[in-house]
């Protein structure tokens, strides 16, 4: 599991396992994001075996799946407001890390400065550039 810190509010990642659920706990995040959709997954990885064991482990958890392509203001309102509603810091995940980091930096427009969201991502491994024009 490799950590993608975008600022101190959200840390993504690309897949994990649910071993790596008690690492997350442990290195201090209090709310999982999961941004992978149930399709892509094995049974083993589906989002109601991740939400027990975070529940299990008393990390809160939202499954907000990000299917590739299908990016909606409702789902970035989602985002926006798992970000605002969840107790901090955020641990968020999809295949790679990229969706999640996308959609952060398009829940954050408005709010932050779109070289500041470019920036952080940046800084965390993503190039955001091709949705620099929505930010």
């Amino acid at each position: 599991m490799q950590l993608n810190k975008i600022n101190d509010q959200i840390t993504v990642s690309g897949q994990i396992e649910l071993s790596d659920l008690k690492k997350i706990k442990d290195l201090g995040f209090n709310s999982i994001i999961n941004n992978r959709p149930d399709q892509e997954v094995g049974v083993d990885l589906r989002s109601e075996m991740i939400e027990a064991e975070a529940k299990r482990l008393n990390l809160e958890y939202r499954h907000i799946p990000v299917f590739p392509a299908q990016l909606t203001v409702d789902l970035i309102d989602d985002i926006r407001n798992a970000l605002k509603e969840m107790e901090g810091p955020v641990f968020a995940y999809c295949r790679s890390g990229t969706r999640s980091c996308t959609v952060w930096g398009l829940s954050q427009s408005g709010m932050m400065e779109s070289d500041e969201i470019l920036s952080q991502a940046s800084n965390a491994g993503y190039d955001l550039s091709s949705i620099s024009g929505l930010l």
